[in-house]
């Protein structure tokens, strides 16, 4: 890990990212990309951020050297993961980006790694357990307040169970920025699920007995002025990292 020249380290956290076709400047190619926000909330909550490209090997690997991951947001899961044909309204999907994230969740939690997944994110770690999703939620809810339109993000009253992860970091009841129009519908066996919106949209889930495993439906990377989540994170991170050292 690198150091920020004092006798501790700052832990390194993992944020995957898109593979897509982009332009800038006179390039137009393929990219590993993701919106600079996440990056700029890991660093500024004292986190080192690693760029995570979705490839076809090598989660091990990364899970091992990382000491927390985030799953950010993006596209649509594929449906056939867990077991259902695609919605009209699911567009987009990119299954080798599930595969990779998937393989990252399924070596991050028997290693008890810090996990935060944002939106999609949230929604990954729900089918990779076995859970699935509304594939449009304004058929469930008859509304489009969680996407109020393309690029606009709505803002949604969230309530946290009382004693959970994120109500300890968060208070029972918080104001947030969100986009999505899938959201959790089975929650997967494994999962607690301790937030919900004002029209019972599942908006944050839980896995007991892990150092810090969350998924919130909401997009906290968009709030520069509200860390708390990301801070939450790299604690956690900064005491699996140390717990990591002690082992070897």
């Amino acid at each position: 890990m690198a150091s920020n020249g004092s006798s501790t380290t700052r832990p390194l956290i993992g944020l995957t990212t898109y593979a897509e076709r982009a332009q800038t400047g006179v390039w137009d190619t393929d990219f590993a990309l993701l919106p600079y926000n996440y990056v700029e909330s890991v660093s500024r909550a004292g986190g080192v951020p690693v760029l995570l490209p979705p490839i076809e090997h090598g989660a091990e690997e990364v899970v091992a050297a990382l000491d927390g991951l985030v799953v950010s947001g993006g596209a649509d899961i594929d449906p056939a993961r867990y077991g259902h044909q695609s919605h009209p309204a699911t567009t987009a999907t990119r299954p080798g980006r599930d595969e990779w994230e998937a393989e990252l969740v399924r070596h991050a939690l028997p290693r008890d790694l810090p996990v935060l997944g944002v939106c999609r994110g949230a929604q990954l770690l729900n089918v990779a357990l076995g859970g699935t999703l509304h594939q449009h939620l304004p058929d469930v809810v008859e509304h489009e307040a969680h996407r109020p339109g393309p690029a606009v993000f709505g803002a949604t009253r969230v309530r946290l169970a009382a004693g959970s992860l994120a109500a300890t970091i968060l208070g029972d009841d918080v104001k947030v920025p969100c986009y999505h129009h899938q959201a959790l519908d089975r929650i997967a066996p494994a999962l607690t699920a301790t937030g919900w919106a004002t029209d019972g949209t599942v908006e944050a889930v839980e896995l007991p007995g892990h150092r810090f495993v969350l998924g919130v439906q909401w997009h906290p990377e968009q709030d520069a002025d509200d860390l708390r989540l990301f801070q939450a994170l790299v604690t956690a991170s900064s005491a699996a990292s140390h717990d990591k050292e002690e082992s070897q």
